[in-house]
C-alpha cells in the first residue's frame, strides 16, 4: 500500500467576505416540508416488558489458537499500568511501589484535606497492586486521592495527595464493577485500567442520558460456575427485552439526531416483520423504553437484579492488558470492546430463541432492496436499504451469527465484532467504523456525528459535444445510465454499466487518455478501488487501482499535478483531512495530504475556478447551505472564498462547465422531488441559475 508523505500544514481558514444569498431567479427559496411526523421522546414511560437472559461468545481465529487449557490459568507477569482517562463516573488511580510492601490502602475524597471520603474509599484495602479504578462517582467533579503502603507491622505515611477530575460533559455513563477474579489478581491494575480505556471509548462516542450496568470477570469460568467452552475467547451475558414492534419502531424514529439515523430509518419496513423486538436493556433505555438492568453477579435474570450484562475475559487465554500487542497474545481490550457491544445492543434473531427481531437485524440485507434474516446466503449490514455493504455478517454457526465475517488470520479488517479474533492485532470502536455505525443507528446518539459523507454525483461529457452530462444511479438495481445535456436541456439517454454489489461511484475521468470519461468506482469495505474503462455509455475494460489506506475514501477525480491524468481525491471523515494520491491511469506515482477540512465542511466536487491552471476544491455546509471555494496550487492551499448559499432542501452535488463561458458551475439536487438545477458561476460568484431535468422514480443524481 502506499503510504502518504508526511506534510505537516495548516489548516486554512475562510476570509470573511460576503456571501451570496439566492433568490431571484428559477429556483427559488424553497423550503424542504418533511413528510415523517416524530412521535415525542418519551414513548412508554410506564410500560414495563419482560426480561430475558442471553450469551454470546467469541472464538479463536485460527485453529491452531483454539488449542489452550481452559481448566488452567495462563500465567501472567504484571503488567505496566497504562494511563486510562477518566470517564464521566471513574479514573483510574495509580502510584509507586513501595518496598517491602505487603497491600495498599486507598483514600478517595472531594476534599484535598480528606474531611470526609467518597463512600467505600476509606483505608480500602486494594491488596498489593500499583493502581485501582475507582467507580461510581459524579460528572466534571475534583476528586482527590491517596495511598499508604501497610506491612505486617502496620500502615506507613499517606503519599503525596493526587487530584483528578471526572469528564464533565453529560452523556452515556458505564458503571464497571469488578468481580473478584479481577480485584484479587496481582495484574489486577493492568486489567482494570485496560477496561476503563474500553469505556472511555463509548462515553467519548456516545452522549444518551442513561447508565449501563456491567459486572467484568477474568476467569475460566461462566458466571454461573460452569467451565467456558473450549476455543471461547470472551463470553458476554445480557439482558434482553421483549418490545411489541410499533412500540420501538417509534421510539427508534423519534430518536434519530444524524444523518445515519435518517438514512438508516428511512429503510425500515412499512410493516412488521415480528410481533416483538428485542433489545437489549441499555439499548432499549437508549431510545426512552423501561428496560431496566436485570442481571444477577450469577447470569440469571429478575426483578432487582443490578446489571445489565456481565462481561468475563478467559483466563486461560493469553490475554495483553497493554498496547502493542504481541504476535503471541490477544488484545484485552479488543476482546473487552467486543463483549460490551453485546451488552449494549449487538446481536442477531438467531442467537435466541423465537421469531423476533434483534434491532440489528432492521438492517440486515442481501442486495439492494432484499432483507435476509436467515442464515442462509450472504447477509450485510446497510443502512441504506441495502444500496451500501458497511460489512458482512457471520453466516458461519460455529460463530455469532450478530458479528462480522472474519477472514483468515491475520485479518486485513480486524473489527472489534469480528465473530473471530487473532493474535497481534488490535482495534477499537470508532464514530464511523462498522460498530459506531451500528451503535448509531440502533438507537443510541454519537457526540459528534461522523463528519457527513457529501452527496457527490458524477458529471462529464460522455458523448463528445463538448457538454457535461448526468450519471443516473438507480439503488435497487445498481444500474447506472447517461442523460445527455445541452447545458440544462435533456437531449438524450442510454444506458451504462451495472455496478457490482459493493462497490460505489466515486468519480468519472478519463483515465487512459482515450478521451473517454471512464468510472472510478471505490468498495468501502475492502478499501480497493477499480477503473472502468469506457467509450460512450458501453464497457470496454477494467484494471485494479491502489487500495486506499482504512478510514479513507475515494471522494473526487481529477489532475492536480497538470500531467493530464486524473489522480485521487482521498478523504478521512474522522479528522477531516484529503490527500492527493497521483496516479498513471490506475497505478500510483507518489501522494501526499492536502489541506484538512474545517468542521461542518465537506468536498462536493473539484474545478480550476479562478482559472489559474490548478484544480480547486468546492465545499459544502450542510448546516447552513453555505458554499466555499477553497484556491489550490496541487496540494497546497492558497487561499478561500465563499460562494452562493444554497437554498433549503437542495446540495449541491457536482462542478461542471454547462453553458461553456469557461467556468465551472454547481449542479444542485433535491433528493426529495429528483428536481437538478445549475447554478452558472465566475469563480465563486453566482451570475445566474435555471432549472435542470427532473430525475425518474428509482433513480438519483447521488448514491452508490
Amino acid at each position: 500500500m502506499a503510504a502518504f508523505l508526511d506534510e505537516t500544514m495548516r489548516r486554512p481558514g475562510f476570509p470573511i467576505i460576503s456571501s451570496i444569498v439566492f433568490g431571484g431567479v428559477a429556483l427559488g427559496l424553497a423550503a424542504f416540508a418533511g413528510n415523517i411526523s416524530l412521535p415525542e421522546r418519551d414513548i412508554v414511560p410506564s410500560t414495563s416488558f419482560r426480561p430475558g437472559a442471553a450469551t454470546h461468545q467469541t472464538r479463536a481465529g485460527s485453529p491452531g489458537a483454539l488449542q489452550f487449557p481452559n481448566a488452567n490459568e495462563v500465567p501472567a507477569g504484571i503488567e505496566t499500568v497504562l494511563a486510562a482517562p477518566p470517564t464521566r463516573s471513574s479514573f483510574m488511580a495509580t502510584w509507586d511501589s513501595v518496598s517491602g510492601a505487603k497491600g495498599y490502602l486507598v483514600d478517595v475524597s472531594t476534599s484535598n484535606s480528606f474531611s470526609s471520603y467518597v463512600d467505600g474509599y476509606h483505608d480500602l484495602d486494594v491488596g498489593n497492586v500499583h493502581g485501582r479504578a475507582v467507580t461510581g462517582l459524579t460528572a466534571g467533579t475534583n476528586y482527590y486521592y491517596r495511598v499508604r503502603a501497610y506491612e505486617a507491622t502496620g500502615p506507613g505515611r499517606y503519599s503525596q495527595v493526587m487530584s483528578v477530575t471526572t469528564v464533565p460533559t453529560v452523556g452515556l455513563i458505564i458503571h464497571a464493577t469488578f468481580d473478584s477474579s479481577i480485584t484479587g489478581r496481582p495484574n489486577a491494575a493492568a486489567i482494570e485500567a485496560m477496561i476503563n480505556r474500553a469505556i472511555s471509548i463509548y462515553e467519548s462516542l456516545l452522549s444518551d442520558p442513561i447508565t449501563i450496568q456491567i459486572l467484568f470477570r477474568y476467569s475460566t469460568t461462566a458466571p454461573d460456575g460452569t467451565p467456558l467452552g473450549q476455543g471461547t475467547i470472551s463470553q458476554s451475558n445480557w439482558v434482553f427485552y421483549g418490545v411489541p414492534w410499533s412500540s420501538f419502531i417509534n421510539a427508534l424514529r423519534a430518536d434519530a439526531k444524524t444523518s445515519n439515523d435518517n438514512l438508516a430509518n428511512a429503510s425500515l419496513p412499512g410493516s412488521a416483520l415480528s410481533a416483538n423486538i428485542k433489545p437489549a436493556s441499555a439499548n432499549g433505555r437508549a431510545v426512552a423504553l423501561n428496560t431496566p438492568p436485570a442481571m444477577f453477579a450469577n447470569g440469571t435474570v429478575g426483578n432487582g437484579g443490578p446489571y445489565d450484562g456481565i462481561v468475563t475475559l478467559n483466563s486461560a487465554v493469553p490475554f495483553q492488558f497493554t498496547r502493542p500487542v504481541s504476535v503471541s497474545n490477544y488484545d484485552a481490550q479488543r476482546s473487552t470492546e467486543h463483549e460490551m457491544d453485546e451488552v449494549i445492543g449487538f446481536g442477531s434473531r438467531l442467537n435466541i430463541s423465537g421469531n423476533d427481531l434483534r434491532p440489528q437485524d432492521l438492517f440486515s440485507w442481501s442486495s439492494p432492496g432484499v432483507r435476509n434474516l436467515t442464515s442462509s446466503g450472504s447477509r450485510y449490514f446497510s443502512i441504506n436499504s441495502g444500496g451500501t455493504i458497511i460489512a458482512y455478517f457471520n453466516q458461519n454457526s460455529s460463530g455469532d451469527f450478530g458479528d462480522w465475517l472474519s477472514p483468515a488470520c491475520p485479518q486485513v479488517h480486524p473489527y472489534v465484532q469480528n465473530a473471530s479474533i487473532c493474535t497481534g492485532q488490535s482495534s477499537d470502536v470508532t464514530a464511523t467504523s462498522p460498530e459506531g455505525v451500528n451503535l448509531d443507528v440502533i438507537g443510541y446518539d454519537l457526540v459528534s456525528a461522523p463528519q457527513t459523507t457529501a452527496a457527490r454525483a458524477a458529471v462529464a461529457d460522455f458523448n463528445g459535444d463538448g457538454k457535461p452530462d448526468y450519471v443516473l444511479r438507480n439503488a435497487g438495481s445498481r444500474q447506472t445510465a447517461l442523460w445527455y445535456l445541452n447545458n440544462n436541456i435533456f437531449v438524450g439517454a442510454a444506458y451504462g454499466p451495472t455496478l457490482p454489489a459493493g462497490w460505489g461511484l466515486a468519480g468519472v475521468a478519463d483515465f487512459n487518455r482515450d478521451s473517454h470519461p471512464d468510472y472510478g468506482l471505490f468498495n468501502p469495505v475492502t478499501d480497493g478501488t477499480w477503473i472502468w474503462y469506457l467509450s460512450g455509455p458501453t464497457f470496454i475494460g477494467n484494471a485494479y487501482g491502489p487500495n486506499v489506506p482504512s478510514g479513507w475514501e475515494l471522494a473526487a477525480t481529477g489532475d492536480f499535478n497538470g500531467d493530464a491524468s486524473p489522480d485521487y481525491v482521498l478523504y478521512r471523515a474522522s479528522t477531516r483531512q484529503t490527500a492527493i494520491w497521483y496516479l498513471n491511469n490506475n497505478v500510483f506515482v507518489s501522494g501526499g495530504y492536502g489541506p484538512t477540512l474545517p468542521t461542518g465542511w465537506s468536498l462536493i466536487g473539484v474545478a480550476d475556478f479562478n482559472g489559474d491552471g490548478h484544480t480547486d476544491y468546492a465545499l459544502f455546509n450542510s448546516s447552513n447551505g453555505q458554499t466555499a471555494i477553497w484556491h489550490l496550487s496541487g496540494r497546497t492551499f492558497l487561499s478561500g472564498a465563499f460562494g452562493p448559499t444554497v437554498p433549503t432542501g437542495w446540495a449541491p452535488v457536482a462542478t461542471a462547465d454547462f453553458n461553456g463561458d469557461g467556468n465551472p458551475d454547481y449542479v444542485l439536487y433535491r433528493a426529495s422531488t429528483r428536481q437538478t438545477a445549475i447554478w452558472y458561476l465566475n469563480n465563486n460568484v453566482l451570475v445566474g441559475a435555471t432549472y435542470g431535468p427532473t430525475l425518474p422514480t428509482g433513480w438519483s443524481l447521488v448514491g452508490q
